[in-house]
Parts: C-alpha cells; sequence; structure tokens
C-alpha cells in the first residue's frame, strides 16, 4: 500500500512543483494541492488500519514526504507535520480517535505543541485557555493538537498534557507573514475558556514511557515507536528533502551556464563548482542516510517487540539535528556558488535556500539540546527529557 501512495504521489509532482511559485507568493498550499494528497493517501500512512489508515512503516511515510519537499517546501512540510499527527492522535483514548474519525476518516489535525495553555480542573474534564503559534496547515483541519499545562489549585503546573480541541473552540489569526516555508499557513490558534472532556488529553511524560490508552486499541508495532523520534524527524526530513530537490534543479541550471566574468568558460568547468557539488551532494546523502537507518532500526525492534534503548532514541535526536545541520550546510553552499542569479526573488534556488532555513529554525532543529544530550549519556550521565 506505501508503494501505491508514492506512485500516486509521484504523478502529482509536476502538478506540486508548478504551483510552488505561487503557493510561495499567496503563501497557502491550493485547496486542489491538499485534496490530491488526501486522496493519494499520504495523510493515512500513519493512521490506525481500524480507522482506515494504513499503519505504514515510518520511512515509506518519509520518503514520501522527501518528494514532495523536493518539489514544493511548503507542501512538503504540511504533509510531514500534518501526516504525523494520526500517529500522535492514535495514542489517546479510543472516544477520542472515535471524536475525530467516527464519522469522517478523511478528518485532517493540526497541532501546536508548545506547552502555551492554561488547562484548569472541572467535572468530567477541565476548561482550556491559551495562544499557540505556529500550526502548520491549520486552515485545512478540523482538529489541533495543543500544548497545555494542567495548573493545580495553587495555580502551580502540576503535569504537561496535549489537549485534543475541535475547530468550533478555537479562532485562527492570520498571522503567518514570514521569509520561508511561506505556504505553510503555520497561523496562531486561540482557545478563550472552552471545555476540554478528560479522554481529550494526553499526558506528555505518559507518551514519552511508550504507554497510554491508544496502545490497547492500536497493538501494531507503529504505536510502540518514541514520539520524539517520529515528531522530531518529521521536522528534519522535509527540510532534507527541499534540498535534495534545489540540488537537481542547480545542477540542471548549471550544466549549460556560461560564465561571464572569472576569466570566462563554462560553469561546468570551474573545478571550485565540482568541488561544491561533491560536498553538497554527500551532505544530502548522509543526511538522507542517518535519518533512515534509525527510523528503520526502531521499527524493526518495535516490530521484534523489543526494548527501545535509551542510546538509539538518543542517537536519533542527534543525528535528526546534524540531517539539519547537513540540510543547511549543502543548500548555503548551493546558494553561494549560484552567483547572483541566485539572488532573485522566486528563483527555485533562493525559494529552497529560505524554505530550508525556515524550517531549520523549528525547536526541534535546535542542535546544541539534542548534542548535548547524547554527549551525557555517553558520558553516563542521567538523561531526562521528554524530546527524546
Amino acid at each position: 500500500m506505501a508503494d501505491d501512495v508514492l506512485e500516486a504521489v509521484l504523478d502529482l509532482i509536476p502538478g506540486i512543483a508548478s504551483r510552488a511559485a505561487d503557493t510561495d507568493r499567496i503563501g497557502r498550499i491550493p485547496d486542489d494541492t491538499i485534496r490530491e494528497l488526501v486522496s493519494a493517501g499520504v495523510f493515512r500512512m500513519l493512521q490506525p488500519s481500524r480507522y482506515g489508515g494504513l499503519e505504514t512503516e515510518p520511512a515509506r511515510f518519509y520518503e514520501v514526504v522527501r518528494t514532495v519537499s523536493a518539489a514544493c517546501g511548503s507542501t512538503g512540510w504540511v504533509a510531514s507535520v500534518v501526516g504525523v499527527h494520526p500517529w500522535h492522535l492514535a495514542l489517546f483514548d479510543d472516544r477520542a480517535q472515535h471524536d475525530v474519525w467516527g464519522e469522517d476518516d478523511s478528518t485532517l489535525v493540526s497541532s501546536a505543541y508548545a506547552p502555551a495553555g492554561r488547562l484548569v480542573p472541572v467535572d468530567g474534564g477541565y476548561r482550556l485557555s491559551g495562544t499557540w503559534m505556529f500550526s502548520s496547515g491549520c486552515r485545512f483541519a478540523s482538529w489541533a493538537l495543543l500544548g497545555a499545562m494542567i495548573v493545580g489549585s495553587e495555580g502551580r503546573p502540576v503535569d504537561f498534557v496535549t489537549a485534543l480541541v475541535p475547530r468550533n473552540d478555537y479562532t485562527i489569526r492570520d498571522v503567518w507573514n514570514v521569509v520561508g516555508m511561506r505556504g505553510t499557513s503555520s497561523d496562531e490558534i486561540v482557545v478563550d475558556d472552552v471545555f476540554v472532556p478528560a479522554h481529550r488529553i494526553k499526558s506528555n511524560y505518559e507518551t514519552s514511557q511508550l504507554r497510554g490508552p491508544g496502545q490497547r486499541v492500536n497493538t501494531g508495532p507503529l504505536y510502540r515507536l518514541p514520539f520524539a523520534a517520529l515528531f522530531t524527524t518529521t521536522v528534519a526530513v522535509p527540510i532534507v528533502g527541499v534540498v535534495a530537490g534545489c540540488y537537481e534543479e542547480y545542477l540542471a541550471a548549471m550544466r549549460d551556464r556560461v560564465r561571464l566574468s572569472l576569466g570566462g568558460g563554462r560553469f561546468v568547468d570551474d573545478p571550485f563548482a565540482q568541488v561544491a557539488v561533491g560536498r553538497a551532494a554527500s551532505d544530502i546523502d548522509a543526511a538522507t542516510l542517518q535519518l533512515d537507518h534509525n527510523i528503520r532500526e526502531l521499527w524493526a525492534l518495535a516490530r521484534a517487540g523489543e526494548e527501545i534503548p535509551l542510546q538509539l532514541r538518543l542517537r536519533t535526536r542527534r543525528d535528526q539535528v546534524r540531517a539539519t545541520e547537513r540540510a543547511i550546510e549543502a543548500i548555503d553552499l548551493l546558494f553561494k556558488t549560484a552567483g547572483g542569479t541566485s539572488l532573485f526573488l522566486g528563483g527555485i534556488i533562493e525559494r529552497a535556500w529560505r524554505d530550508a532555513h525556515a524550517g531549520s529554525v523549528h525547536v526541534a532543529n535546535e542542535p546544541q539540546r539534542a548534542y548535548a544530550l547524547y554527549g551525557r549519556d555517553a558520558f553516563g550521565l542521567p538523561v531526562e527529557d521528554n524530546l527524546i
């Protein structure tokens, strides 16, 4: 089934690529593109089979994400981020899953995981208020997964959780006016004192421990994987895909280019350009291979029913941020060696450069924390972090 999704997506790539410039210009993915991705099954790949999903091996999902991202960074980012939410929803109480997919199993969910909300306990659940930034694809979603703190009687946080909230209970503020990933429509979500039933609340600590009510009904290996491994890979793969797509466009554009400066001559005969291509290609390949290797190893352990060791979880985070760094190093090299033509707004190299850098500033792509966590463990020091 994953092959069917990839085959369907490959047929869509020429159209997605042709709309990439307009997606960037208007700051929104066209509705037709989202409908095509829905029809191709992209958003079902990590969804439980009980609700019409494919329960695909994650590496196959990320292959699809890379393919889409190579054609349009914004579309690939939304395909990745919105595409991983069915997996997270599958960890919730089955009543929450039914709330979303009971009537329409093609319903989409967005997210904003920063704990910007405040949950106050009441009978049967909680009252939620807050404002969340950066909810990618929220314009296409009917529900949102929102990070929040449960506060006790003294107003102090007692737990960090994710709340599932329907579209009728929040407003979206159009604030996404940015330099890169412009088409993701990662707007602001506002909730003003709404009721959230207890079954739509999921403890982040419980999730990090690979347990919860969802695993009792979704028993496949997909739902025995760590949240941090999947989510952080989800925000690295599109960047690698963007840069890989740019690399191919760069080669095509430069093969016939003749320089009017630096002594003239064909660009492809310049040994410095050849070295740049070699370095960029190596970085792209290394990023792809490391991400894929770790996700496949996690999957193999989950399928075998074996415990996933902390060292592998930390290595996955280490390599995920390094993959982002490698991708940025590659796109910077391509951008620089392309010369002045890379500066023109709307060009493929210029847009890819902006998209890659914009994606890299996501908190999960911040390298120092991930490296430090890996280093602590390597030195035998205790490691505590929900994002591993």
